[in-house]
């Protein structure tokens, strides 16, 4: 399978949300709005303040608290819609993508998935969909709004003094843009191993269930065990390391908050000195810069969040785009069983041959049984019949017309393949 690097892994899993773009920009809409009525009850607490100190503001202290007790509630409102609104976008794309990706199995099925580990499969359809949650309910909107509601801020900081607004700016871009850039650097491929071990431990747990008879009767529980226990272990110290990363990430966006503040201080004040500002140009954008990091904050912990989603995506992604190593034929004329046969076929599963220059026939009203080693091809020549599988040389034929010239269709309603629990085939004509 093709990797496909993260920005074209993002862009495509971005794609998907077109079909519920309005309800996209509803959730961005109304956090841009919570955000902001978050962000001025602080600012409207400031002019409260300067109104103590018998300092001239826009409003009467009347509308002052008016404007308090509303924008606290239409706050805790537009919080929980835009939550809700997120999380419907999220969870309907999940069902999307979960459809997609059985679509595209059963379009494997059955040669590009036999040699799959049926674990890392599950794993796959589980916990690699269900991390894609973060994308879609924790991501996008998180960043249109952190880009709406900084740049209103930004405009309103700078209204005061045009430094103070571009202080302002820089700590944005500092905490939101370029503190993730250096988290996911710091990342490394941690992300990609994570969701990789997490398969193969699913694979590995599903393979131990499978073979529990086996392994009770040979005395291989403890082995097992031990085995399973280390795989563990190992998997939890990789989550452990991003787990570290992710503290060490959020104190370290702290500390720059904290600095910006300190920043802010230090430039609010030397205008004052200076005369620049009034006592309200030191207060106010002190206030709102302090009061004005969450939605960057948001931005700086998806460093090592999208790590492991981006991993998901890429695994989900690779298993729609997987072409199947035969596509179904259709606009064919109908046939009727007579017969089937093999003439001259060669086959092999990559460079090991296990067919060569076979030639067979099943005559039509006869019960014909191929008995042989195990590995010599019986089930093979039986998947080849059912063109689960391409023959190399030769040919494989059904009422004298080769099953590359019969519709899927009518080619499975003439034939059946199933295994029985120990995986030999049987073919039914």
């Amino acid at each position: 399978m093709k990797k496909q690097s993260k920005a074209k892994v993002l862009l495509r899993m971005l794609k998907l949300v077109r079909p519920l773009a309005g309800f996209m920009l509803m959730a961005i809409l109304m956090g841009t709005a919570g955000f902001l009525c978050a962000q001025f009850i602080p600012i409207l607490g400031s002019f409260a303040v300067l109104y103590g100190l018998g300092m001239d503001i826009p409003f009467s202290i009347t509308v002052l608290w008016f404007l308090l007790i509303a924008i606290a509630l239409l706050r805790a409102v537009l919080k929980y819609a835009e939550q809700r609104t997120n999380h419907y976008i999220a969870f309907t794309l999940l069902a999307i993508i979960r459809d997609r990706v059985f679509k595209a199995l059963r379009r494997l099925c059955p040669a590009k998935l036999e040699g799959r580990d049926k674990g890392d499969l599950i794993a796959l359809i589980t916990s690699d969909v269900e991390l894609l949650e973060v994308f879609y309910a924790h991501t996008i909107s998180p960043i249109a709004i952190a880009f709406l509601v900084e740049g209103i801020m930004v405009l309103f900081i700078g209204s005061y003094h045009w430094s103070l607004g571009l202080l302002a700016l820089i700590a944005f871009i500092c905490v939101g843009v370029f503190l993730p850039l250096v988290i996911s650097r710091r990342s490394g491929t941690l992300g990609d191993e994570l969701r990789a071990d997490n398969g193969a431990l699913a694979s590995y747990m599903l393979e131990s269930i499978r073979g529990l008879d086996e392994t009770v009767q040979y005395g291989g529980g403890q082995e097992r065990l031990s085995d399973l226990t280390q795989k563990t272990l190992a998997l939890s110290e990789k989550q452990g390391r991003l787990n570290t990363l992710t503290g060490i990430n959020l104190a370290l966006g702290n500390t720059l908050i904290l600095v910006f503040d300190i920043a802010m201080l230090l430039s609010g004040a030397f205008l004052y000195s200076r005369g620049a500002v009034g006592f309200d140009g030191f207060l106010v954008p002190l206030v709102a810069l302090m009061s004005s990091f969450g939605p960057v904050t948001a931005l700086a912990g998806l460093g090592t969040t999208l790590q492991a989603t981006v991993a998901s995506g890429a695994r989900v992604l690779s298993v729609i785009d997987e072409a199947p190593e035969t596509e179904d034929v259709t606009g064919k004329e109908e046939v009727s069983f007579h017969g089937a046969s093999a003439e001259h076929v060669t086959f092999s599963y990559g460079q090991e041959s296990v067919l060569r220059d076979l030639t067979l026939s099943f005559p039509e009203n006869r019960i014909i049984g191929i008995v042989g080693k195990s590995g010599c091809g019986k089930s093979t020549l039986l998947k080849l019949l059912m063109r689960f599988w391409r023959v190399k040389e030769g040919r494989v034929a059904i009422s004298g017309r080769s099953v590359e010239e019969i519709n899927t269709g009518n080619l499975r309603d003439m034939e059946s393949y199933l295994t029985n629990t120990h995986g030999q085939a049987r073919g039914v004509a």
